[in-house]
């Protein structure tokens, strides 16, 4: 393999953008954009500063090292390969547990020149109910932040702090746009804002509410876990770089048109402005994110360990098509120029691509807190006109499955959720299927009660379920020709 390789030559760019979450997803998405932007204008205002808020100091301390630079390895499939040098984060921040830089990062965040504020802090990270979206005011970091507003721990404590010092200096509000796969993510982000602030002071959570612009977006690139076997395949080609990120070649990023104080002219870097993002939250979560999480628990729980090798099994391709086709884009209102048969198909070649590695088991992460926008919205829609659901019935089972902590063959694996204990209890103690998917059912904050109390839903799942541990996968894909009752 010969790469293409698009090296940083861009002059040095002032800080515009904050970021919080530096992770993988971040550096080969919004900055790839910002790279390109900067490139375009040999420099510019929107030079990002970049801070980790609970952990990877390591990430930090590495891009330092290596004045803020990194390459972006963007496959198409094995044998193309495009080589980025991304030199747009001019600053890296470590705000976690024992970190130093909290103070510097409000600070940052209080310049005047810093007019955009975005985030990719996963769904967990904004502390709100999956399934009605309100803060939850009992978590020990929420509770935190109400008692030491001035040292917060939490992406919504921190914004609100930032926001307060400059409504106090009369500095205008930066624009927060949140980067997460959240339906209505801008909303839902300024919800939890504005009801954190108003624990500290009415005042300041009116002037967020009528002052600060939260426009949603929806992003969307696959980007694995970086592993050693990648690191080392960029060494065989020249690239020794231990903060790269490998990734597919695609990349999306539509933006709700909402900037008070300015932003990059990113529509001429391939980002998509438009006045409402609805639609294409709602595509990429039912379609795309709800197809990888079915892959992610039954793949799991059959002991396949990527999507390549899963979606590889035409038994779980069709899966897929199934559950794209006949519940997932029936639920969606799209522009006239979205061909979703086209956008299905168009996954599943995604979906194929082997040279990415993507791991089921990082798919499978915090599945309380995506299940909810991934496939219970769209079950709800479904049942509202009679659909079909036996495809999002098969996955709710093979998520509960999952959660036990070992797949079907015996074979233990980790349950990364903030509700793991929780799961575990409920294992415990039900030991038969009907009571174990009552009790999972009856969790308020993973399922909404019209949707548990649904007997439709519930008989599905219980019957997928009993099908999948009596008969395991093979048997339970079955249920795709089979009637929900």
């Amino acid at each position: 393999m010969t790469p293409t390789s698009i090296p940083s030559t861009h002059a040095p760019a002032p800080v515009g953008i904050v970021h919080l979450g530096l992770g993988a997803f971040h550096r080969a998405h919004q900055a790839v954009y910002l790279e390109r932007n900067l490139a375009r204008h040999d420099g510019g205002p929107w030079g990002i500063a970049s801070a980790n808020l609970r952990s990877n100091r390591q990430l930090v301390e590495l891009m330092r090292k290596r004045d803020q630079r990194y390459h972006v390895a963007e496959y198409t499939d094995s044998d193309t390969l495009t080589l980025r040098e991304i030199a747009a984060i001019r600053e890296t921040l470590y705000a976690g547990p024992g970190g130093e830089d909290l103070e510097a990062l409000l600070a940052r965040m209080s310049e005047p020149g810093v007019r955009i504020v975005t985030l990719t802090v996963t769904e967990k990270g904004y502390h709100l109910d999956p399934a009605d979206g309100r803060l939850l005011l009992d978590a020990e970091p929420i509770r935190h932040d109400i008692t030491n507003p001035t040292q917060p721990r939490t992406a919504p404590g921190m914004l609100v702090e930032a926001l307060a010092r400059r409504f106090t200096a009369g500095t205008p509000a930066f624009t927060v746009l949140c980067c997460d796969n959240m339906p209505d993510n801008g909303k839902r982000t300024r919800r939890a804002v504005v009801e954190l602030a108003r624990r500290r002071d009415e005042k300041l959570a009116e002037w967020i509410a009528d002052a600060v612009a939260f426009p949603s977006s929806m992003v969307d690139r696959i980007v694995p876990a970086m592993s050693e076997a990648e690191f080392e395949r960029l060494r065989t080609l020249g690239i020794d770089d231990p903060a790269a990120v490998a990734c597919e070649s695609f990349s999306q990023w539509v933006i709700e048109e909402d900037f008070p104080q300015g932003r990059p002219d990113w529509q001429h870097d391939g980002v998509q402005m438009v006045a409402d993002v609805a639609p294409f939250e709602a595509m990429k979560l039912r379609m795309l994110n709800g197809s990888h999480s079915l892959l992610a628990y039954l793949g799991a729980l059959a002991g396949i360990e990527t999507v390549a090798e899963a979606v590889g099994r035409p038994e779980f391709a069709a899966l897929l098509r199934g559950y794209m086709r006949r519940e997932a884009a029936p639920t969606l209102a799209m522009p006239a120029d979205i061909d979703l048969e086209a956008y299905a198909d168009r996954l599943i070649a995604r979906f194929a691509n082997d040279s990415l590695h993507h791991r089921l088991q990082q798919i499978a992460m915090d599945g309380s807190q995506k299940l909810p926008q991934r496939w219970l919205a769209g079950a709800q829609v479904r049942l509202e006109v009679g659909g079909e659901i036996a495809c999002t019935a098969l996955g709710v089972a093979a998520w509960i499955r999952y959660t036990a902590g070992s797949n079907l063959a015996g074979e233990s694996h980790s349950v990364d959720d903030p509700m793991a204990d929780t799961f575990a209890a409920l294992h415990a103690n039900h030991d038969k299927p009907e009571p174990l998917i009552a009790a999972f059912l009856a969790l308020d904050s993973v399922f909404p009660s019209e949707l548990a109390d649904d007997a439709r839903f519930s008989n599905a799942v219980l019957d997928a379920y009993s099908t999948l541990t009596e008969g395991g996968v093979g048997e339970a894909l079955t249920i795709l020709d089979a009637p929900t009752r």
